[in-house]
């Protein structure tokens, strides 16, 4: 598959004109984050359920240490196990997705199954190696950046929630819709426009399917995380 790097070259792609094809291009965009939306996923798995399996020591990114207000700064349910190993996930599932739909369309955008390295090319930044595999690489690179990113966004909710007072666990209820999934979706779409603003991830026709997504993303992720809760991976289902 020709690999490009300039938007111009499908500028009549992802176009709207019906509701029916706004909501293709909204699972277009969901398809093409999901795997940095689900590096909360892989967190759950690196820093919970591996551990709780091989009995790997957790590095707890607050160290146990209070803010001057005299909450936990991030609490115990934030790990360096959890950052990273969502990064790992989110890359693992980027480069999947470059590897299953990479052929769709013979180069062409072809909705919804997009690959997310439509436009990349050995010039860019992020494409660290050379050889049959150097796209693979560039698409982990991708996902895991975008995970990290999500990582992070969820540290900022996290803060701002134990400034409230909220626990993540235990009689008082950390339930918080929008602190829970708004922060690291902005850092995802954010990161995005500023490192990847040339790629199809951030074509200027999915606009406003992304911020549909945005709006939508407290709805997915309640969603994911009753899953998660189903299979013990998570102690609440919020």
């Amino acid at each position: 598959m020709p690999l490009r790097s300039d938007v111009s070259i499908y500028p009549e792609a992802f176009q709207t004109e019906d509701p029916m094809s706004f909501f293709v291009n909204v699972l277009c965009v969901l398809l093409m984050y999901g795997s940095a939306y689900l590096a909360n996923t892989g967190a759950m798995l690196f820093g919970k359920w591996i551990p709780g399996k091989t009995g790997m020591r957790v590095f707890i990114i607050d160290n146990g240490r209070n803010y001057s207000d005299g909450f936990r700064i991030f609490g115990d349910g934030k790990s360096w196990n959890g950052l990273i190993g969502g990064g790992i996930f989110s890359g693992i599932l980027f480069t999947l997705a470059h590897r299953l739909w990479g052929s769709n369309g013979a180069g062409a955008p072809e909705a919804p199954f997009v690959d997310p390295l439509l436009l990349a090319n050995p010039n860019d930044w992020f494409w660290l190696f050379e050889g049959d595999y150097g796209s693979s690489f560039a698409a982990f690179t991708m996902g895991f950046i975008l995970g990290v990113s999500c990582m992070l966004g969820d540290l900022s909710g996290s803060f701002i929630k134990r400034r409230r007072g909220l626990k993540r666990e235990g009689d008082e209820s950390s339930e918080a819709p929008l602190l829970d999934t708004i922060p690291f979706a902005i850092a995802i779409f954010l990161t995005s426009f500023i490192l990847f603003n040339d790629q199809i991830i951030t074509h200027p026709n999915l606009v406003e399917e992304i911020l549909f997504l945005l709006l939508i993303t407290p709805v997915i992720h309640r969603s994911f995380n009753i899953i998660g809760y189903k299979f013990g991976l998570k102690e609440v289902p919020y």
